[in-house]
């Protein structure tokens, strides 16, 4: 019996097959069988890459030293970051890497209340920025809530210390049901009066299956502006790479006051995060001291990892790459809507698609029921099928996130898998 204190995305729900090694875009589970590995954020070069491997031999040799001492490949570190992701964003300022994004954005929240002098943080509707510190607090999914969700009985939630609030999702779809036929104009008519009290706005690009299109974030950006919040772009998931752009904020016309990387930024070699601020900002603590310090923050593996990964992705033309498999998918998705009445809405960009079935609105679930979730059920039978899904705890929606390596062939077989999981789903939609 395992002596790691383990849970499962809902309350009751059985482990998931112990992982044993790995190769390429593949896992290889305890019971020998190799899996596609279709829903994998932080890994964007698969398992056991190469360059990974070599960095992290290069690692073991480089002294243990801790945030507060200067060292010259953290800094080579930051300055490739910039040269690589914010070529030609002369607005970027400074980096300071975390142990994770969820981690990056506390450090982000707790410095947006110290500068502005507020406490309450905004995000938006659905939103998940992770569980550390005030990141909890703007993840608002209902079923992410920091606490307990207990078999067939409510659930107990974390307190929230703070207010925190929302703004309107930015509904839309690829294909499918959008959710709604107001603008993002008529949507965010309110948003600066909302902002009024708050110290910080968090805006992500890709959770509960919202991808935001330029409209949106710049009419939440310029809001933040006149309501005197700082716009933190959480770019954990899409940053470096993932939409097949650098970043997802690159779209629109506005830019943050600070940036939130994490996830693959470090090729999936290391645990990571990042917060970057805007010259601004860095001008503005001239005289002051940020006092948020860690022990393994900027750790020689991890910054090690970043310039691995930084240099694939230019090397080797990542962004080119998933660009071209952005088309494979979008084109399979199509097909895969028109053949699947249970599907609800599509939605996505480069290599991270979501797909949302019929079901129970999502504001109503806690992760608490005994009964299996749909998406759940979908999942299950794609690993039946050789391939690895996710489903982010929620209960109607599958997303797919290769690594950013997949080929054509491998897409489609990611999709193939989908497809027979989303037989279970038609099957129980028609029989409703």
């Amino acid at each position: 019996m395992s002596r790691l204190l383990q849970t499962s995305l809902i309350a009751g729900g059985k482990p998931a097959p112990r992982v044993v090694g790995g190769e390429g875009v593949r896992i290889r589970l305890e019971d020998g069988r190799w899996m596609l590995d279709g829903s994998n954020t932080g890994g964007p070069l698969g398992h056991r890459h190469p360059k990974m491997i070599k960095a992290l031999h290069h690692a073991a040799e480089l002294p243990v030293i801790n945030e507060g001492w200067p060292w010259i490949e953290r800094e080579q570190a930051g300055d490739e970051l910039f040269e690589t992701c914010f070529a030609g964003e002369d607005w970027a300022g400074a980096v300071r890497f975390c142990l994770s994004a969820s981690e990056a954005n506390d450090m982000a929240l707790s410095f947006a209340q110290a500068y502005t002098g507020r406490s309450a943080i905004a995000t938006r509707e659905r939103a998940y920025h992770g569980f550390a510190g005030l990141s909890r607090s703007a993840t608002v999914q209902p079923q992410w809530h920091g606490g307990l969700a207990v078999l067939d009985q409510p659930s107990k939630p974390a307190p929230t210390p703070f207010p925190v609030r929302q703004l309107p999702a930015p509904l839309g779809a690829k294909f499918g049901d959008p959710g709604t036929n107001e603008t993002a104009a008529e949507r965010l008519k309110d948003a600066a009066e909302l902002l009024t009290d708050v110290s910080a706005t968090l805006i992500d690009y890709t959770q509960g299956g919202y991808y935001h299109d330029p409209e949106y974030q710049d009419l939440a950006a310029r809001a933040c502006r006149e309501a005197g919040s700082l716009w933190i772009a959480d770019e954990t998931v899409t940053g470096a790479g993932r939409f097949g752009q650098m970043f997802s904020f690159q779209a629109g016309t506005e830019r943050p006051d600070i940036v939130v990387m994490g996830k693959g930024l470090a090729g999936g070699g290391s645990p990571v995060g990042a917060v970057i601020f805007s010259q601004e900002l860095v001008d503005n603590l001239q005289g002051m001291s940020w006092r948020n310090y860690s022990t393994f923050r900027g750790h020689p593996v991890t910054m090690a990892c970043i310039r691995a990964y930084l240099k694939v992705l230019r090397d080797e033309h990542l962004l080119v790459h998933v660009r071209r498999m952005e088309k494979v998918v979008e084109a399979r998705m199509a097909e895969l809507y028109d053949r699947h009445p249970s599907v609800a809405r599509i939605d996505g960009n480069g290599l991270h698609w979501t797909v949302e079935m019929h079901g129970p609105d999502w504001r109503s679930f806690y992760a608490n029921t005994s009964e299996v979730p749909l998406a759940t059920k979908v999942v299950a039978r794609a690993a039946e099928k050789g391939v690895m899904l996710a489903t982010s705890g929620e209960e109607t929606q599958v997303f797919i996130a290769p690594p950013l390596i997949v080929s054509e062939p491998e897409i489609h077989e990611i999709i193939d898998a989908l497809e027979a999981g989303l037989e279970i789903a038609d099957a129980l939609y028609e029989a409703t």
